[in-house]
């Protein structure tokens, strides 16, 4: 018998496990008679259910609990809730096409919580391994979800999956929202019910790039022997003036989301993270170290004016990054000349916009 048990890592971040259990001859006698408890139970509260016409998680609690729990001897308080939660989400966006109520197999999964039963693992913590080659640096933007120091554009083709570009992400955010308001604006219990099952779509997209995106540039790190580096963008929405047509990107933009993602992996396999001011990164020429507006004719385009280097702003952005981060890491890795402990177990003594995570 094999179960997913989800664990929360740092930062509040779930990582799912998969464990096999291996019970007693006994303990898979009880382990049966629990599944068909729970079914059974499951099965009850369905026709409940499908008799009142009542299929939220929390009307359907007031309706079934004391019934359930009356009817199925044996049933505890928490296997109660599962099963009322169970149904739920069993009619949840179904039952229009239901003709009866749904019936659950004797012997079907069980979904069980931690209150049902607990698994505690512990993983050792690896120590953070010197980024002897440098560091993997990102520029993260809205024009461009991310891109590496390497000249990686992230989505593209470097990742798989149907998300083929950062336009493709923009088009399909855009069409959600032209959705959203052309149902919300006919206030019908139809368009009400479409808003319910597209709610969180777009967010689980969001959250499933960020997550490759966070995979790729770890991994990167982790083959190349390098650290991995980002701009602190911590109130960036009161810093950042943009025009009018771009704040509801800017404004709801996963950049907090893709830096925790990229926080956790990097500290899960002993890499060294760091995030550094994000100041006229843009800006800077990598080369010969020349700040000056001047240097961005364009949104995408960068040309130093005084040394004449030319490319992708971005990707300069993410080469400066990926120096800074370099230049902070070993700013608090020197040793120290009077022989105390050295800065890095300091966590004052950090440069002028350098936060090593």
């Amino acid at each position: 018998m094999a179960i997913r048990r989800s664990a929360t890592k740092r930062h509040g971040l779930p990582a799912t496990v998969q464990l096999r259990l291996t019970p007693a001859p006994t303990q898979v006698d009880a382990l049966a008679a629990a599944v068909l408890l729970c079914n059974q139970a499951a099965t009850v509260v369905s026709r409940l259910a499908w008799q009142h016409r009542v299929f939220t998680v929390l009307e359907l609690h007031r309706l079934a609990y004391c019934e359930v729990r009356a009817q199925v001897a044996g049933l505890g308080a928490q296997a109660a809730v599962r099963a009322i939660a169970r149904v739920a989400g069993a009619y949840a966006n179904r039952r229009a096409s239901k003709k009866r109520a749904h019936i659950f197999r004797p012997h079907g999964a069980v979904p069980y919580d931690a209150r049902l039963l607990q698994v505690a693992l512990t993983l050792p913590k690896p120590a953070v391994r010197e980024p002897d080659h440098g560091f993997v640096g990102v520029d993260q933007g809205v024009a461009n979800l991310a891109v590496t120091c390497d000249g990686a554009v992230l989505p593209g083709p470097a990742l798989s999956g149907p998300i083929d570009g950062n336009g493709h992400v923009r088009t399909l955010r855009e069409r959600r929202h032209r959705q959203r308001r052309r149902l919300q604006a006919k206030e019908t219990a139809a368009a009400r019910r479409v808003l319910r099952r597209l709610a969180g779509r777009e967010h689980r997209m969001m959250t499933d790039l960020n997550h490759q995106i966070s995979t790729f540039v770890v991994r990167e790190a982790e083959r190349t022997g390098r650290g991995v580096v980002l701009e602190d963008l911590q109130g960036i929405r009161g810093r950042v003036r943009v025009h009018r047509l771009q704040r509801r990107t800017l404004h709801t933009w996963a950049f907090a989301q893709q830096i925790a993602f990229t926080r956790y992996k990097a500290d899960r396999a002993g890499i060294a993270f760091v995030l550094v001011d994000p100041a006229y990164t843009s800006q800077t020429c990598p080369d010969c170290g020349h700040v000056s507006r001047a240097n961005r004719p364009a949104r995408g385009r960068f040309i130093c004016t005084r040394c004449g280097l030319a490319g992708h702003a971005d990707h300069i952005a993410a080469r400066n990054i990926a120096t800074r981060g370099a230049a902070g890491w070993a700013a608090i890795n020197q040793p120290h000349a009077t022989g105390l402990p050295s800065p890095r177990r300091d966590r004052e003594s950090k440069p002028p916009g350098f936060n090593r995570q």
